[in-house]
């Protein structure tokens, strides 16, 4: 039998497991963390309003036996007292209506959220709206849901970034399970509270509205929206001679809206000024409230019944209009004593009394009976001038009473009203309310937020040493014994399939030198895409207690990203400093495929004469090794122009990469596209091998060069210098039979060596190139190498072995032909000449190719005094 401790622990341990660290940072995990937060922020909901009924009647029924006189005071004094000792005690950042303290904590600042602020928040709204309070419990349930969240995300594996998220679909939620209004949840988080539009952001949140919305429904836990029967007796009209009174209503409704949120934060200044506890404060406003209440009509005592009373017009326009004043100031006084109730449902009933009432003005005059249509447009409005959400306002009131009759009158008041509040009180009521904190929501730190704008991409290291995993113990030590890190990626096959750390190492100490090291690593470690913010990287570091992460695309291995990494960059952003250069370009056009392969190619392209061509050699290179090709047309912009504002016709550059999708489609390969303006095509290039992580540049030459600074060309030039990962560069023959056209003829390739590991280079993608040809024992290969000097007895040892180990490698017969001249060019043209070749395959190295010796650049002088290809393979830089 196991223990219910063992079994807490154990479940408390698959928490922590690397499991979950290897998905906190998924999008699907966070969607599945989003519709849990939907279904609890549902019940909460249910809990709120059960409870604010059960207690409500109580007060009602009790009233009816002992005196309203007695018992509605002496309710709201003994339930706000109460609520306000709990929140006081137990939770302060749970007072109020909420909306401040979730938009706070969405911009980063250390504002409460948690289970203990979610429960205080829902017993202190349950007490004071049972209590007669004219508050809401709307945006409670915003609060509570963004609490939840927050506590649910502390509880699962959820990195920084995506706890925002949640906390914002949380809140998305609580406003969908009050009103049983998914679209108007996802939109109030969108335009009230991140004002973020990005794809996590609105995914997480219609999923978290969604299901809240249907839980909610399911549970019933609504009471705002219209009946069923209630929406079959609104009638619904609107004519185009009434805009002008609903351009009115806006008006009256964002002037009101905009003195109502002024007089909110004066009562506040008041309240200050008293000093008295939260427990009096409220409890005091709780018992005006109610001996107020006790001299109203019966009507007013319940919040719910009086919607349907202004709605339908049941009352008097005198009633009304005592119910709207009523209400302006009790709601008033009620909110600015950071009792925990919201604005939303006394906001939408008082826009129904002001629009009820502009619609009776206006139905005597004009004889129209549209009073109900202007109190939805009032509903709107009202809320608008308070909270500053027109949209949402609209989407709110639509989604209540699902008639599209309602719509354009909405939109005519709601936009007059949002515009003369914003023109007589600028900002919504919240921003005022944390401006009073000392939390300004406009000031932005430019280096608060670098872990967000940076990518591992951008910080990580490229030059990683990894260990292949069947070297045994013995070796890793020997190799560990002479680097200064202390942990390895593991890699087989070009993937990434383990790490090796110290404490793998001493787990291993009793382990045979013998033993290989993919039986002592670490499998499956944790890992982050190149595009994870720093954040994200930050948090597992911090959370599985890390003190390096490999980087990956797909399964292979890019980088490696560390501690002291981040450190340095953020000293370098309090510094003041820009480690990252900004973007030398602007996208003008782009196309992206399925991202299938396990590598990219970049093929830069700028002729379209030779771009067939050079694509064809790339895609054969793709073809073998499985990887996607990166299209990029840069077009040149003058200097003293910035790249996105310019304007060039782009229609022949976007028909020529159309033409390579076409032929990709036809090899079953993956291409993306773009065009770039840019003021350097080099820097261009050099930013998209960056960007993209590509793994070979395959790109034409000319040959030649015009410049006699320039070895190969001044764009060449540098990509050979910088560029981290393979260079080919290719020169094509002029004649109509040039590789890599006539693959059906007999051809011959020359591949001239210079010792070293320079054939090693040319000939890692040989196999690829030769793959071209349709007939099997074409092309010949002749392996020459140069011998200064007219020495006959030279000693061609190197060269007969280099022919045997290329011939064992391609399975195919090399002939070895060695040369005695004073010209290493002038022997490679005489030969290629000679021999008819149709291709040159030459291979260096960085320091090499940039060398302009005695002898002249040789690749060069080599390419231009022949009409064959030529093949120029530069290895990635180490």
């Amino acid at each position: 039998m196991i223990s219910p401790n063992l079994l807490r622990k154990q479940f408390y341990s698959w928490f922590k497991s690397r499991h979950f660290g290897r998905n906190s940072i998924d999008t699907r995990y966070a969607l599945l963390e989003a519709c849990i937060i939907g279904v609890f922020s549902a019940i909460a909901a249910l809990i709120i309003k059960e409870g604010v009924g059960w207690l409500g009647s109580w007060r009602l029924q009790a009233a009816q036996n002992y005196g309203a006189g007695w018992v509605l005071p002496l309710a709201g004094l003994g339930f706000g007292w109460l609520a306000g000792w709990i929140i006081e005690r137990f939770s302060p950042s749970a007072a109020g209506g909420g909306i401040p303290q979730v938009k706070a904590a969405l911009a980063r600042y250390p504002i409460e959220l948690s289970g203990k602020v979610a429960l205080a928040k829902l017993v202190g709204t349950v007490l004071i709206l049972g209590g007669g309070f004219t508050l809401g419990r709307r945006a409670p349930t915003v609060h509570i849901g963004a609490a939840l969240a927050a506590q649910l995300s502390s509880w699962l594996p959820t990195s920084p970034e995506h706890r925002r998220q949640m906390i914002a679909a949380g809140a998305a939620a609580g406003l969908a399970a009050g009103f049983t209004t998914p679209i108007a949840g996802v939109l109030f988080v969108v335009e009230e509270l991140m004002r973020d539009v990005s794809g996590l952001t609105l995914e997480t949140a219609i999923a978290a509205s969604f299901v809240g919305a249907v839980v909610s429904l399911f549970l019933q836990t609504t009471n705002l929206n219209l009946s069923h029967s209630l929406a079959q007796e609104l009638s619904i009209q609107f004519s185009v001679t009434e805009i002008p009174w609903y351009i009115f209503l806006g008006i009256l409704a964002g002037a009101l809206g905009a003195l109502f949120n002024r007089g909110i934060l004066w009562a506040k200044i008041i309240h200050h000024r008293l000093n008295l506890s939260m427990a009096w404060r409220v409890g005091l406003t709780g018992l005006i409230s109610g001996g107020i209440i006790a001299l109203m009509p019966t009507f007013f005592r319940d919040n719910a019944a009086l919607k349907d009373f202004v709605m339908l017009g049941e009352i008097s326009w005198q009633n009304i209009l005592l119910a709207f004043v009523a209400h302006f100031f009790l709601t008033m006084m009620a909110y600015s004593s950071d009792a925990p109730g919201g604005l939303f449902a006394p906001a939408l009933i008082m826009g129904s009394a002001l629009g009820h009432l502009v619609g009776a003005l206006g139905s005597v005059i004009l004889n129209h009976e549209t009073s109900v249509t202007y109190a939805l447009a009032g509903m709107g409005a009202f809320f608008t001038g308070v909270v500053r959400v027109p949209v949402t306002a609209i989407v709110i009131v639509f989604e209540l009473t699902g008639n599209f009759n309602v719509v354009l009158p909405l939109m005519v008041s709601c936009a007059v009203s949002y515009i003369v509040a914003e023109s007589i009180f600028k900002r919504s009521l919240y921003e005022h309310l944390l401006e009073a904190k000392g939390i300004s929501l406009t000031d932005e730190n430019p280096n608060r937020d670098f872990l967000l704008t940076l990518n591992a991409s951008q910080v990580m290291q490229t030059q990683v040493e990894s260990l292949p995993s069947d070297l045994t113990l013995a070796e890793v030590l020997a190799l560990m014994s002479r680097s200064h890190h202390r942990g390895f990626p593991v890699v087989e096959g070009g993937k990434l399939v383990g790490v090796f750390t110290q404490t793998d190492l001493s787990n291993a100490a009793q382990r045979s030198g013998q033993t290989l090291l993919r039986e002592i690593m670490t499998a499956k470690p944790i890992t982050v895409n190149p595009d994870a913010p720093l954040s994200d990287v930050l948090y597992l570091l911090n959370r599985y207690k890390l003190s390096r992460l490999p980087v990956i695309r797909g399964t292979k291995l890019v980088g490696i990203i560390t501690r002291t990494d981040i450190i340095r960059e953020e000293a370098t952003q309090l510094g003041g400093g820009l480690s990252v250069k900004p973007s030398p370009s602007y996208i003008a056009y782009q196309t992206r495929a399925p991202s299938t392969g396990e590598g990219r190619i970049l093929l830069p392209l700028s002729n379209p004469q030779t771009a067939p061509a050079l694509f064809q050699i790339a895609a054969a290179i793709a073809q073998d090794k499985n990887y996607e090709i990166d299209c990029l047309q840069v077009l040149s912009v003058p200097k003293h122009r910035l790249p996105s504002e310019i304007s060039i016709p782009i229609q022949d550059n976007r028909k020529l990469l159309q033409r390579i999708e076409r032929l990709a489609r036809h090899r079953h390969l993956s291409v993306h596209t773009q065009i770039k303006f840019a003021h350097n095509i080099a820097d261009t290039i050099l930013e998209t091998i960056r960007e993209r992580q590509i793994d070979v540049l395959v790109m034409g030459w000319k040959g030649t060069t015009s410049s006699k600074e320039a070895i190969f060309g001044s764009v060449v030039d540098i990509l050979i210098d910088k560029a981290p990962c393979n260079v080919i560069l290719v020169k094509l023959g002029k004649s109509s039979t040039a590789y890599p056209k006539g693959l059906h003829q007999k051809a011959t390739w020359l591949i001239p060596m210079a010792g070293g590991p320079n054939i090693q280079r040319s000939l890692e993608f040989l196999p690829q190139l030769l793959s071209l040809y349709t007939n099997k024992d074409s092309p010949e290969l002749l392996l020459s190498k140069v011998y200064l000097g007219k020495n006959k007895s030279q000693d061609y040892t190197d060269l007969n072995q280099a022919a045997k180990l290329l011939q064992t490698q391609l399975s195919r017969p090399i002939r070895s032909i060695p040369l005695c001249s004073q010209s290493v060019v002038d022997a490679v043209v005489s030969l290629a000449e000679s021999q008819h070749c149709d291709v040159i395959l030459l291979g260096a190295s960085r320091e090499g190719l940039l060398q302009n010796v005695i002898h002249g650049n040789i690749p060069t002088m080599i390419a231009s005094q022949v009409k064959s290809t030529v093949i120029l393979v530069r290895g990635a830089l180490s």
